[in-house]
């Protein structure tokens, strides 16, 4: 049945298998927090049979939950051993927020959208995620009255990094963003360490576009 526990447990183990180790994920906390999240429970009813397919899914007020490749490739960019601090921008369907609790000490996420704020606290409750505080905010300005942060993941697309997530990253630390047109972004990993800024590409990407005072403007 489409609706057991095992269905949804095989076909997340496949997505484990052939969507994300077949690419080169490869941290094995990651693989083992993908393969237990239940994505299908962030999305429509609907949309169930489809959560764990290999493409982003819409989700409320025009955003979406990402493929599954790019959670595990911005998860895994940010080498998290469980003891950090982590800022995520863009709440969304929570799924992304979930994961991360899984694998560092606390999460702070911020949303612009109060729709989704409310509707990933259900789900932060129902999954007992009580390591995951998140707020209605603009989420280009980052979130400074708990800062520094270990590591910082933007699931939005922008123009180019905000200069408030720059600051508010601790030294060292790691931040994976979204940067280029509306249209297609380069998958950037920033580096800090000792003063020093770093970035590397890890993929080309299209991200729903980063709204707010240091990124677009709709």
């Amino acid at each position: 049945m489409i609706d057991s526990p095992d269905y949804f447990d095989t076909i997340r183990q496949r997505m484990v298998q052939e969507q994300l180790i077949s690419r080169g994920i490869h941290d094995p906390r990651v693989l083992a927090v993908m393969g237990e999240v239940p994505r299908h429970l962030f999305v429509d009813d609907a949309m169930q049979a489809h959560a764990y397919g290999d493409y982003p899914l819409p989700i409320s007020d025009g955003q979406t939950i990402s493929q599954p490749f790019i959670v595990a490739i911005m998860t895994q960019a940010l080498q998290l051993t469980g003891t950090e601090k982590v800022l995520e921008i863009g709440t969304g369907s929570g799924y992304q927020a979930v994961i991360l609790s899984r694998l560092c000490a606390k999460v702070y996420t911020v949303e612009r959208l109060n729709s989704l704020v409310a509707s990933s606290r259900r789900l932060f409750d129902r999954l007992r995620c009580y390591n995951i505080q998140s707020k209605l905010d603009d989420g280009t300005l980052g979130w400074l009255e708990h800062a520094p942060y270990d590591a910082i993941m933007v699931t939005a697309g922008g123009p180019e990094i905000p200069e408030p997530l720059l600051a508010q990253l601790a030294d060292p630390g790691r931040l994976v963003i979204p940067v280029g047109a509306q249209d297609q972004q380069e998958l950037q990993l920033v580096t800090k360490k000792d003063g020093v800024i770093s970035v590397e590409l890890l993929e080309y990407v299209r991200f729903v576009s980063l709204i707010g005072e240091h990124g677009w403007n709709r």
